[in-house]
């Protein structure tokens, strides 16, 4: 699947469920007025649309591929229809909803009281853990979308880290290259992620 691609709007039905092998998928708010912000993200770790298999079920956000991806997906009857045979399964669609709605609690007290410079470390280091890569590619168009901020703050935070040796930025790839650095000007909300999602999946 490719950069940009939208695999679910909010309001629509999730008729797949889908399951990365690699890349990485963006959940959106989206306001009336067409603006939206990043709530939680899905690497190869997770699946999307798993509450599909408790029953019929309506997306409340859009789903983006952001990081270009391959993946396995099976419609959402076949899937409701293993959920409801499977008590392990049930379970785990259960638990990692739960592990979604953490993401996105934290997401939105990240951004409502961490500055652009630390939530945009936490980001690349999410994502950096969702692709399984140092290398990320990114349009500062998609990544003021995703931290809810004006293009011109993203140009000026990249190049302050840039300056700072922590990562290189050119034609829309952000490589990182001091992680431990990384993690010491991201705020707290990475590492409280990693570890309540440890202590759920």
């Amino acid at each position: 699947m490719a950069q940009g691609e939208v695999i679910y709007e909010a309001g629509a039905e999730v008729d797949h469920v889908y399951f990365p092998h690699n890349g990485m998928i963006s959940m959106l708010a989206v306001m009336r007025d067409g603006k939206a912000i990043e709530t939680a993200t899905v690497g190869r770790e997770g699946v999307v649309g798993a509450m599909a298999g408790l029953g019929l079920y309506t997306s409340l956000v859009r789903v983006v591929v952001q990081l270009p991806l391959h993946c396995s997906k099976i419609a959402a009857a076949p899937f409701r229809k293993a959920v409801g045979a499977s008590d392990a399964l049930r379970d785990v669609c259960v638990r990692y909803n739960e592990v979604m709605l953490t993401q996105a609690r934290i997401t939105a007290a990240c951004n409502a009281l961490h500055q652009i410079d630390e939530r945009f470390c936490r980001w690349l280091l999410q994502s950096s853990d969702r692709a399984a890569s140092d290398t990320v590619s990114l349009t500062q168009e998609l990544l003021a979308e995703m931290l809810g901020v004006r293009r011109t703050s993203v140009t000026e935070v990249a190049r302050k880290m840039q300056d700072k040796g922590v990562i290189t930025y050119a034609r829309g790839v952000i490589r990182i290259l001091d992680r431990d650095a990384l993690k010491q000007l991201s705020c707290e909300c990475y590492e409280t992620l990693v570890e309540q999602e440890a202590t759920l999946t």
